[in-house]
């Protein structure tokens, strides 16, 4: 167990930088999102816009910490964690899935915006392509963050679970590769579903197409970064989720 621990630390301690900035710019862009009765009221509470990124910055980087500890353990009991120096070959392999997440993330803009009034809003005020915060947070904190908690963390943690439960006693040193198609999408799933309560604030309900988009732009998009996880390694998945949101932004631009 100290190994582990000793083995995990360098790379958790060096998520909690990342992990603040994004943190930091994430909720800068939130609080520029929110409306102006729903700014006086946070800042009634916190004080200061910069108390709110604070605070937001510190809880970023404390569970970044948490996940990338445990989730480094848990990758290494499930055999999929690799090392962490970048390799040229495994990027080149990784760009496809990079541009083609990017891509259906951007089309979003050009489908569900017009056939949902208040997606079009979002691209209409502009916001997602003119603030460097909603940029920053995009990279960092969906990039690298959400990677930690549902692929490094959570992935690892549901495929050590579906591998002692049901093959534990026919396959002791060997974990089935379905015991990852399974985390993958259970994984997947369980992010796409843990963004309705922010999709029913945003539409006052649930149609099936507000659900369509909810799990087509978190759980669709999740599968292809838990691939680019078991696959290639957990900096590939990052690299993935994070040049998503950069090519998007980008075509958006253009």
């Amino acid at each position: 167990m100290k190994k582990a621990i000793r083995g995990a630390l360098p790379f958790a301690l060096a998520m909690i930088p990342i992990a603040a900035v994004g943190g930091w710019f994430t909720g800068s862009y939130a609080f520029a999102s929110y409306t102006e009765e729903t700014q006086a009221l946070i800042l009634e509470q916190m004080g200061t816009l910069g108390a709110l990124c604070a605070a937001a910055a510190l809880e970023s980087a404390v569970l970044a910490f948490v996940c990338a500890l445990v989730g480094h353990m848990l990758s290494s009991a499930v055999g999929l964690m690799r090392p962490l120096r970048p390799q040229a070959e495994k990027v080149k392999k990784a760009l496809p899935a990079t541009v083609i997440c990017g891509v259906i993330l951007a089309l979003d803009r050009w489908t569900f915006g017009r056939w949902l009034p208040q997606v079009g809003a979002i691209y209409a005020d502009g916001l997602l392509t003119s603030r460097l915060d909603n940029w920053l947070a995009s990279i960092l904190y969906g990039g690298v963050v959400e990677e930690l908690m549902l692929r490094l963390f959570l992935m690892s943690l549901l495929a050590l679970i579906l591998w002692k439960l049901l093959f534990g006693e026919r396959s002791r040193d060997r974990i089935p590769p379905v015991v990852f198609s399974f985390a993958n999408v259970i994984s997947a799933l369980l992010f796409a579903a843990g963004h309705l309560p922010t999709t029913v604030s945003m539409f006052g309900g649930l149609t099936a197409l507000v659900v369509v988009r909810c799990f087509l732009l978190n759980g669709v998009l999740g599968l292809a970064f838990g691939w680019l996880y078991r696959r290639l390694g957990i900096q590939y998945a990052m690299l993935g989720h994070a040049g998503a949101h950069l090519i998007s932004k980008l075509i958006w631009l253009l």
